[in-house]
């Protein structure tokens, strides 16, 4: 007498389909139609892969079968994605399922046995988030390579932020000495005419510097 070869059970999430009759398995090309003048046909071009789908068709019945039933209508509404396994899909890279549609039909003729369709889409995982690599991300266009060594970017900024605050000195100085010299009742305008001559010429060179390093130090990540 020949052995009999026990059947796998396919599995969904934790849910274990003993009396599958029928699993059926789709995908679709994913082309989008584009019309060529002059061209016979239309020209195919394809997008990306679309989900697989798979459709299944089973029974339930005997003492568990209300409880069998209950689950996979729970899954259903409860929408969350599901581990799928199942020889029809044993080459395929399915990580995750989504139920897409459900139906159930009751036997009235024969109490506790029912028949049901789950329609199954892929879910896949969302790729990880995109990294930014050192200086801005142009280091994907060869900066290594020409030497440009990107580890001196703290040192700049910090270089870019000390001469900034130097210049910020200097103009409170200046602003000092022009607030001095317009004194009311204090005769020293004479004396501090040459000082205050090279601060006028002097501030708007420096202001202008004190941007430029204030831009700089922003670039550098400052």
């Amino acid at each position: 007498m020949p052995e009999t070869t026990q059947r796998p059970v396919p599995l969904l999430g934790e849910i274990s389909l003993d009396y599958v009759q029928h699993i059926e398995h789709s995908l679709e090309g994913g082309y989008l139609s584009s019309v060529i003048p002059g061209l016979e046909g239309q020209l195919q071009q394809r997008v990306a892969r679309p989900s697989h789908r798979v459709t299944i068709r089973g029974i339930l019945f005997g003492d568990g079968a209300a409880d069998a039933l209950s689950s996979l209508q729970e899954a259903a509404q409860n929408g969350e994605e599901l581990t799928f396994s199942a020889d029809i899909t044993s080459a395929l890279d399915i990580q995750q399922v989504v139920i897409d549609g459900f139906h159930a039909a009751q036997e009235v003729s024969t109490p506790g046995r029912y028949s049901y369709e789950i329609r199954l889409v892929e879910s896949p995982p969302l790729p990880p988030p995109a990294q930014i690599s050192g200086f801005g991300g142009l280091d994907d266009f060869g900066l290594g390579d020409l030497g440009f060594d990107t580890d001196i970017m703290g040192d700049l900024t910090d270089l870019a932020g000390d001469i900034a605050g130097a210049v910020n000195d200097a103009l409170g100085v200046l602003d000092a000495l022009e607030a001095l010299a317009g004194l009311d009742g204090l005769s020293v305008g004479g004396v501090l005419q040459p000082m205050q001559d090279v601060g006028n010429s002097v501030s708007p060179l420096a202001s202008a510097f004190k941007d430029s390093m204030s831009s700089l130090s922003v670039l550098f990540g400052g």
